[in-house]
């Protein structure tokens, strides 16, 4: 049975919602999207610039010991009793270009005020706390997505993460040091004591359910590519069907067997055709050219590698069917993950003892945490997103359940920061829903 985690000095500590809401309004004013709540702020851009330098002025405000790494990871520390690996959170100030102003923010900014709660309250943890923001976790200007905390972990080398070409052809190297976040902190990075990350769902299961609390235990693989298929540009009026080599076609058959295939494969199997582009792109005239993405998602990677052979199958079918020419460029791929089950039942039992309802769930995005559970102990704390609704300016979590989310991982941080607390005591024989 898991040793209480509200018990001590302690016991009482809860976040200031207010001022937290503050900060993600002040936060979501960079970049803000005029007529909404949303911002984009594309990951070393000038709007990401001023984003970091808002939340690096917060930390000194903390006093926090505040280091920058080579890919602009931010990392800063409050000290604990003892010296040694930080208890960590955080997560990214990135959005995509129709961002909310919660998703990724709100991991970083409640780690803030959990830091500013703890001071206020005169607390000092055994184990020091660190709130961590990492580089480009979107993946909509640099890909792959989660780019910072791959570099971070040892994932990706970090001379080739420099290299990678953005979307509008920057270097991301070049872009770091424009914006004054190339750091000399060094990488791969040394590993934390444990890492949690508050995050908004991005999804409507918990808000269907009637929950409060997602305690996440695994995050879904996830596999993207890019096809470009070539065909013959030809006039649309004058060119038989039977005679066409179009790409165009090859493109839309491929979306729509991505979506047949997650619909037999059933749930969790996700599949996405989020963009295509044809050249010359007019009305009457047959594309030379279509370029298109695909992303794939399981949380069985069994089932993944299934899904990625059987539209690598029907693509090239297709394709020589229509007499056009295939090349497919892998832009990400990582396996399922499976979050540290100790550190997952810490969650679920700090939100219960909260009096919050807690389901143990998968995610279906990505997350910095997936990579940092490379390193340490790991898992994630889920709170509402009214209507599913993300990657959106109408992204909306109501102040009850910011609240809830981020009491939750105060607590669970504070018993993670324990030096006489050791994980495998949060085992519990209770699996289930709590």
């Amino acid at each position: 049975m898991t040793p209480s985690s509200l018990t001590g000095e302690t016991a009482a500590l809860r976040i200031d919602i207010d001022r937290l809401i503050r900060r993600l309004a002040d936060l979501a004013a960079i970049g803000a999207i005029e007529g909404t709540e949303g911002c984009a702020r594309l990951a070393l851009t000038d709007e990401d610039k001023e984003g970091r330098d808002l939340v690096v002025t917060w930390m000194n405000d903390l006093g926090l010991d505040i280091t920058t790494d080579g890919i602009g990871n931010v990392v800063g520390v409050m000290a604990g009793k003892t010296d040694g690996p930080p208890v960590m959170c955080g997560s990214h100030i990135d959005t995509v270009r129709t961002g909310g102003r919660y998703d990724g923010n709100l991991g970083v900014l409640a780690g803030l005020e959990i830091v500013e709660t703890l001071m206020a309250a005169g607390h000092v943890p055994d184990r020091p706390i660190a709130v961590a923001f990492f580089t480009d976790e979107e993946g909509s200007r640099f890909q792959p997505d989660m780019l910072g905390s791959l570099v971070y972990v040892g994932g990706m080398p970090l001379e080739e993460a420099l290299d990678i070409e953005a979307i509008d052809g920057a270097r991301l190297g070049d872009e770091l040091v424009r914006i004054g976040y190339d750091g000399p902190a060094p990488l791969p990075a040394a590993a934390p004591h444990s890492f949690v990350e508050l995050h908004v769902e991005q999804g409507p299961v918990l808000e269907q359910e009637g929950i409060t609390i997602g305690a996440v235990e695994s995050v879904q693989g996830i596999s993207w590519s890019e096809v470009e298929v070539v065909g013959q540009s030809n006039h649309a009026g004058t060119t038989p069907m039977h005679l066409r080599k179009d790409p165009g076609y090859v493109a839309t058959a491929c979306a729509t067997f991505i979506r047949e295939l997650a619909l037999e494969l059933g749930h969790p199997q996700v599949g996405t055709v989020g963009r295509i582009e044809f050249f010359p792109n007019l009305v009457n005239v047959v594309p030379a050219k279509a370029t298109f993405t695909v992303d794939i998602r399981n949380t069985d990677e069994a089932i993944l590698k299934e899904s990625e052979r059987r539209f690598a199958e029907f693509l090239a079918a297709t394709a020589e069917a229509e007499g056009c020419t295939v090349t497919t460029t892998p832009l990400a791929r990582f396996e399922p993950v499976i979050f540290d089950a100790d550190v997952v039942d810490l969650v679920a039992n700090t939100a219960a003892e909260l009096g919050h309802s807690v389901k143990r769930m998968p995610s279906g995005a990505g997350h910095d945490a997936q990579m940092l559970a490379r390193l340490c102990p790991t898992a994630m704390v889920f709170t509402n997103s009214v209507d599913g609704i993300s990657h959106n300016p109408a992204e909306y979590t109501a102040p009850d359940d910011l609240e809830a989310g981020t009491n939750v991982m105060l607590h669970t941080m504070l018993t993670l920061a324990k030096t006489d607390f050791d994980a495998s005591d949060a085992n519990t024989s209770d699996k289930g829903d709590a």
